[in-house]
């Protein structure tokens, strides 16, 4: 599947910060494909319209079980309430048993970097899931 390019449900102002948050879900089985990208397309929907959202973009790798989300936002806050906001913490609560893994990374960018290249985006994700692998270790030691 294409990547679903980076949508602007809200002008970021000309100057100032953003915050950003990407993700990558593994899900456990081929059978979870279908549901999770159904639910994701709900949660797609939402983000595009969610106050604070600068942008957001998916890609979904349905044939390796893996999805990223990439999203700018004016705040901590303005994610967090998203998160927490109706289809979203549905979806969340619903999918938890089919995941198999689940990284997520935050940074601040200037909102003049924006929209967040995808390249970007993996690299810190891939740094988190590094991170939290040795973090893991460290607590099984």
């Amino acid at each position: 599947m294409p990547t679903l390019p980076w949508v602007t449900p809200q002008p970021p102002p000309s100057e100032g910060t953003t915050v950003v948050m990407a993700s990558r879900f593994e899900v456990r089985s081929l059978l979870d494909v279908p549901r999770f990208f159904l639910k994701s397309m709900v949660a797609w929907k939402q983000v595009r319209s969610a106050p604070g959202a600068f942008g957001a973009s998916l890609v979904a790798q349905p044939a390796k079980r893996v999805f990223f989300t990439l999203s700018a936002w004016e705040s901590r806050d303005a994610l967090y309430a998203f998160a927490r906001t109706e289809p979203h913490r549905s979806i969340m609560t619903t999918l938890k048993p089919t995941m198999r893994s689940s990284t997520f990374t935050f940074w601040e960018a200037p909102v003049g970097q924006l929209p967040i290249t995808w390249d970007e985006a993996k690299r810190r994700i891939e740094e988190q899931r590094e991170t939290d692998t040795a973090g893991a270790g460290d607590a099984a030691a």
